[in-house]
């Protein structure tokens, strides 16, 4: 038995398509180092049957360590990560969207540098590697490169996915860090916080994406890139984290 756990938050709003496969991916993979995993679903307050098929899942698998938590009224997705955060009780947390974009076999790219103890933070930049990339908008590609290229100038890394899903924490570090966006606006905001934590080790790996159009599901729009760059504007310069955190 590994001494190591993995949460996996998968917020979802309106998933029924989507969640009972991808919490079998997730249940599938084996993860490297022997480390075990747990599932933490937060639904934001979903109108169709994704309660029903998460339910579904667990019968199914009794197994698979599985929270499910729903929210009384719909927040967003950063306010369904905040509560899968402060649920999880692994060693380790990380991302993941209850659509099938993102593929969980890649996990372990992730977990190898945090494994290593080289890597505090990881992110799975959707512009690395040599997986498969699925051929999408071209306006969203520019805009993602705009905004982690202004993401960049301000907290002094060299991300080259600041907007992605796959971010891999130390639970006690993601834990401190103090968190208000409640739509899509976590990516700039958790991104600019931890940059400027102490001696933080933040690395970034390459992992393929399966992009879904908008009839597929789709949810991130025009207004969520106004927003993230009034969120990398906020949080570099004008409200910036206040509260210490401990590494160790």
């Amino acid at each position: 038995m590994s001494e190591y756990l993995l949460s996996v938050i998968i917020p979802a709003y309106n998933e029924e398509r989507y969640i009972y496969d991808i919490l079998e991916r997730v249940q599938a993979v084996t993860l490297i180092g022997n480390v075990q995993k747990e599932l933490v679903v937060v639904d934001d307050h979903s109108k169709d049957n994704t309660g029903a098929e998460v339910a579904r899942f667990s019968a199914a698998y009794p197994h698979v360590k599985l929270q499910y938590v729903r929210h009384e009224v719909n927040l967003g997705k950063g306010a369904a990560l905040r509560t899968g955060i402060q649920k999880a009780s692994g060693d380790f947390t990380i991302i993941q969207d209850a659509d099938l974009e993102y593929d969980p076999e890649e996990f372990n790219k992730l977990l190898k540098p945090m494994l290593k103890g080289v890597a505090d933070i990881v992110y799975g930049s959707r512009f690395m590697g040599e997986g498969p990339h699925r051929i999408l908008f071209f306006w969203h590609t520019i805009g993602n490169k705009i905004l982690t290229s202004l993401s960049n100038a301000l907290t002094n890394l060299n991300l080259t996915d600041m907007e992605t899903c796959y971010k891999l924490f130390r639970s006690h570090i993601i834990k401190q860090v103090d968190l208000k966006e409640n739509r899509f606006g976590f990516e700039p905001e958790v991104t600019a916080k931890i940059a400027r934590v102490q001696g933080i080790r933040i690395y970034e790996v390459g992992i393929a994406y399966y992009g879904r159009t908008y009839a597929e599901g789709k949810k991130i729009n025009y207004k969520d890139g106004f927003r993230a760059i009034y969120c990398i504007i906020k949080y570099n310069i004008f409200s910036r984290q206040k509260r210490r955190i401990e590494l160790n």
